[in-house]
């Protein structure tokens, strides 16, 4: 909005609005102006919340010392969507569709929080929307995120193509195209993709979700990831970065990164409330919507495979419960003391301000691997 009024408009008449047309520029304010907003809404959005006694009701099994917790205002996750929205649509050229499916996305995985959230609040325990539900609405968004990539790649604006850390002449293709040629065929000629990409990001969605356990963990990841990913986008559309980091470059991915800004700004604004004692608790609504949101980015900006490095300790999280829940079914026996891995490291006696800050520090280290991976094609 302010990209088309401050330069497009009248950047001739006011040369210093010149500046509006640099990527970094609008990045850079979107992030401040996530950051203030959320800083800003924070006390006025606790104060609503604990009005209406939306708070924290927690789970029987967990640890007994998040028992005093419960009560804590929730739904936060509104919070951080609305201050990334905002400066999203207020920093950002919105002619470009890759930024619309990006608040799409973070939009559409934040509703079905909301639900669950609600449910929870309904019931006065907590127990959401049963676990078949949520999925069957997760699914059904990302295939229609596909869809409406395919409908782009008709005309040139996507490709499937992916990305491969270590070797840049190896882009696979999603696609079979073969079978695309065939009416008959044409849905098992996209079924590898639209499967793909279904995995990632419900995965992805669910696993910032399991990693929402402990004060301030998953908002502070959340941090690095999105910090991580706001490289990644700008550099895949700048064409002197791209080129001479021999990737493959769409231009029309650079407004990701200022929505990518806008999400480090608004988490690290939450992180001012949710910090170790939490004053409020995202919900599913910031967990889902924040996991689907980077995941869609991701996809967009042709860095799945970085995204196992990027988002590394939140897909850690979410294996450490498969694997607890997959050996106690066929072995009768636990992997863990508890799961997800957070909970393991309670169990064992660390305070839970040191698992946070060492959960951080891992997460940044595997942030920065990534970005080395960029010249080490």
């Amino acid at each position: 909005m302010l990209y088309y009024l401050l330069y497009e408009q009248l950047y001739r008449y006011v040369s210093p609005f010149r500046v509006f047309r640099y990527t970094t520029f609008r990045t850079a304010f979107a992030s401040l102006t996530a950051l203030f907003l959320c800083i800003a809404l924070g006390p006025w959005l606790i104060g609503r919340l604990r009005q209406f006694q939306i708070g924290q009701y927690i789970r029987e099994e967990g640890p007994q010392s998040h028992q005093k917790k419960a009560g804590t205002p929730t739904m936060g996750g509104v919070l951080i969507i609305i201050s990334i929205v905002i400066p999203t649509l207020l920093w950002a050229d919105l002619r470009y569709p890759y930024v619309w499916i990006a608040i799409a996305s973070l939009l559409g995985y934040g509703w079905i929080g909301f639900l669950d959230d609600y449910a929870k609040v309904t019931n006065q325990r907590n127990l959401g929307l049963s676990g078949k539900r949520k999925l069957v609405y997760q699914f059904g968004l990302a295939f229609a995120i596909a869809a409406g990539l395919l409908f782009m790649r008709a005309f040139g604006d996507y490709s499937t193509t992916m990305n491969i850390p270590f070797a840049k002449q190896f882009q696979p293709s999603l696609l079979i195209e073969s079978l695309m040629r065939n009416p008959w065929t044409y849905v098992l000629g996209v079924a590898p993709f639209c499967i793909f990409l279904a995995l990632v990001v419900v995965f992805m969605s669910n696993a910032v979700n399991l990693t929402d356990g402990l004060d301030g963990l998953a908002i502070g990841l959340t941090v690095i990831a999105a910090g991580a990913l706001t490289v990644l986008a700008y550099v895949g559309s700048n064409t002197v970065l791209a080129d001479y980091l021999q990737l493959a470059r769409n231009a029309r991915t650079s407004e990701l990164t200022v929505f990518c800004g806008a999400m480090t700004g608004a988490s690290l604004g939450f992180l001012w409330y949710n910090a170790h004692p939490a004053e409020i608790f995202m919900g599913d609504v910031g967990s889902l919507g924040l996991g689907g949101g980077m995941a869609v980015v991701a996809v967009l900006i042709k860095q799945e495979v970085l995204l196992l490095f990027i988002g590394g300790i939140f897909i850690l999280e979410a294996i450490s419960v498969m694997l607890q829940v997959g050996s106690f079914k066929l072995r009768g026996k636990r992997i863990f003391k508890m799961a997800p891995l957070h909970h393991h490291f309670e169990q064992i006696g660390w305070a839970e301000s040191k698992i946070i800050a060492r959960f951080w520090i891992a997460g940044l280290v595997l942030a920065l691997f990534a970005l080395t991976t960029l010249k080490l094609r």
